[in-house]
């Protein structure tokens, strides 16, 4: 083989591995979600024989300090062996998040919103196969001088049910970083805001990082309660 011949294959071979090493990466970066939890849900009725029905939520998300945005994915799940039928997934933001946007979902109107959110929206599922998830995008703004929560009801298509709750679940921090870009936020985490009165949480939320160790838990999982709104206020109430 000449010479010519072969500094021809070998510089082919290198521009295919610089490719292969500058595409691979992106494509691992795109399927890298980061791991989702269940941390914080519940099943409130009953579903079907053979549906089980869950959502995940991102184990961390970051506030952008300056525009106070952040984003979140919400998958729900049916790990059932049988199909779900028509449900629906509501998105509600409590305290200091406020959801803006749900990618494919509507939102609910200021005199519907359940009991002590200050946003909501619904997202039409559909039939959801078992073994099957399906994921939304979500669009928020986290004020970190609150604390913040968000839930996730999933309930029957008429809201009457409400099969399975994640929430309201705290994001938030015990480290402020008010001089960073953004501030990473954890799941199940009291968030303790930015600012000179830092030690001590304002009166907007369920919890609180003053409450004992033992208590946090039980308090959160009272703090669901507040989430039987859809299906003891008025059963016939729809979203807008």
């Amino acid at each position: 083989m000449s010479s010519r011949h072969t500094t021809a294959v070998a510089g082919s071979l290198l521009a295919a591995s610089f490719s292969m090493v500058m595409i691979l990466p992106f494509t691992a970066a795109a399927d890298d979600q980061g791991p989702g939890s269940s941390k914080g849900g519940k099943v409130i009725d009953e579903a079907p024989d053979g549906v089980k029905l869950t959502t995940l939520l991102p184990e961390k998300i970051s506030v952008d300090n300056g525009s106070k945005e952040t984003s979140i994915t919400a998958t729900v799940k049916n790990e059932g062996t049988k199909d779900s039928g028509k449900i629906r997934l509501v998105v509600a933001g409590f305290d200091g998040l406020t959801v803006k946007s749900v990618e494919g979902c509507s939102a609910i109107a200021k005199k519907d919103l359940p009991k002590g959110s200050n946003s909501a929206f619904s997202c039409d599922v559909g039939n959801l196969a078992a073994g099957k998830s399906k994921s939304y995008d979500i669009g928020a703004t986290f004020d970190l001088s609150k604390t913040g929560k968000i839930c996730l009801p999933v309930q029957d298509s008429d809201g009457k049910k409400t099969f399975w709750q994640q929430g309201p679940v705290p994001f938030g921090t015990n480290k402020p970083t008010p001089n960073a870009p953004t501030t990473p936020l954890l799941l199940g985490t009291d968030n303790e805001p930015v600012g000179p009165v830092g030690d001590e949480l304002p009166k907007t939320g369920v919890g609180s990082r003053l409450l004992p160790f033992g208590a946090a838990g039980a308090t959160l999982i009272s703090a669901g309660a507040v989430g039987l709104w859809w299906t003891r206020r008025n059963p016939q109430q729809k979203a807008s």
